[in-house]
This record gives C-alpha cells, sequence and structure tokens, in this order.
C-alpha cells in the first residue's frame, strides 16, 4: 500500500495512477441502460432509481417498443403504465415521471431532450444525476459526475472524498478529475465495483487498485 500523498503534486500523480489503471481495466466502458436515443436514455435512467440496470433492461426492451416516442408516453394511461414498469419498484411515482417527462419534452421541448443542464432538470422524474447521465452518455458533453451507489462508495475508499452526499462527492470529483474524463470515470468505477470492489466482501487480493488504496476496509 502506498503511503498517503502529502503534497498536491503527490496528489495529483495517485489520480493519474488510478485513472491510467482504470483506462487498462475499462477501456471502452460505457453506459450499461440499453438505449438507442436520448429520449430512451432519459426514460430508462428515470426507470434506474433504486433498480439494477439488467432489471430496466429487461423491462424497456418491451417497454419502448409499445410506446415508440416522448408522445406515446405522455398520453399513456398511468394505470396501464404503471403495470407495465412494475418490475423495477416505485411504479406508480416512475409511470407519472415518464408521462410527465413525455408531455415536457414532447410539447415543450419539441420532441427532442434538451442539451442543457438547466432544461434537463425542468423535466419531472430528471434530477442532477440523470441529467448528468443523459448528456454524458446520449450527447457526450461533460457537466458533471454521474455518483450512483458505485461511484460514492469506491470514492469514498479511494479517499477521493470524504463525503457521503452525492452532491457533495460530485462536487470533489470534479475538482479533483480532468473534465474530459468525469463520464468515462464513472462508467469505470462502476464496472470495477460490480467486478471487484463489492460493497461486502471487496476483493481486494484481485484489485488492481490496491495499492493505491488505503480504505479502511481494505482485506
Amino acid at each position: 500500500m502506498m503511503k498517503k500523498p502529502k503534497t498536491a503534486a503527490e496528489r495529483k500523480a495517485r489520480i493519474q495512477k488510478i485513472l491510467d489503471i482504470l483506462n487498462e481495466l475499462f477501456p471502452t466502458a460505457e453506459c450499461a441502460l440499453h438505449h438507442t436515443s436520448a429520449w430512451e436514455l432519459l426514460a430508462a435512467t428515470i426507470l434506474s432509481a433504486q433498480c439494477t440496470d439488467k432489471r430496466v433492461n429487461e423491462v424497456t426492451f418491451g417497454l419502448f417498443k409499445k410506446y415508440p416516442t416522448p408522445l406515446d408516453f405522455a398520453n399513456a394511461n398511468l394505470e396501464e403504465l404503471a403495470q407495465d414498469v412494475r418490475p423495477t419498484g416505485f411504479f406508480n411515482n416512475k409511470a407519472k415521471s415518464l408521462i410527465g417527462a413525455g408531455k415536457r419534452i414532447a410539447y415543450d421541448f419539441g420532441g427532442e431532450v434538451p442539451r442543457t443542464l438547466e432544461e434537463l432538470i425542468t423535466v419531472p422524474g430528471a434530477a442532477r444525476k440523470t441529467a448528468n447521465v443523459v448528456l454524458g452518455s446520449a450527447f457526450g458533453i461533460a457537466v458533471g459526475v454521474v455518483v450512483d451507489t458505485h461511484v460514492q462508495r469506491l470514492s469514498r475508499r479511494l479517499d477521493l472524498t470524504k463525503n457521503t452526499d452525492p452532491v457533495k462527492v460530485e462536487q470533489d470529483l470534479m475538482k479533483i478529475l480532468p473534465q474530459e474524463r468525469w463520464i468515462l470515470f464513472s462508467h469505470q468505477l462502476i464496472l470495477h465495483g460490480r467486478a471487484t470492489c463489492d460493497a461486502r466482501k471487496p476483493k481486494c487480493g484481485e484489485c488492481k487498485l490496491n495499492e493505491l488504496c488505503y480504505s479502511p476496509d481494505r482485506v
């Protein structure tokens, strides 16, 4: 295990080593939510709250055939749509958000998902994290860092933040990561969290970041 860096230059060098290793491990990391358009990604991200990407992908496979456009969602029957998305949990609220989002995109944005954070967060069901996912993965626009449970956990374990609040974690990461890495970094950390850095039983012996990690629960 490497000693904790004491200077700004040492901290920057350590972060670069972390980024280099993540690049070696996951050079082509991308969003795990299946989508063919920015709208589909927006809808899938709304459904992904408190649900696995795998389950969301299973649901959206048929959902996007039944409701191909934002207007189709806008005109959907609430009770029917709720049943369609039931497997993702919190289905009544998610159905309301999807209908609201469909109306916002169809009627206020001409059927096109907006490309700014300020506009996106006005869409029902789309808070900052959702907006970051859509802007980053659909448009390649880096306005922030997506912080899910994996990114939050690994960022703390790697001592990239002391915070637990996702907004504060994001702010910390934005300060220390180059902006051109904001999008890819999240995808890479999510994959590493799923494959190696498990919440309960991290596989530290197999982890390529082990020497750069000084987490209290490192084994």
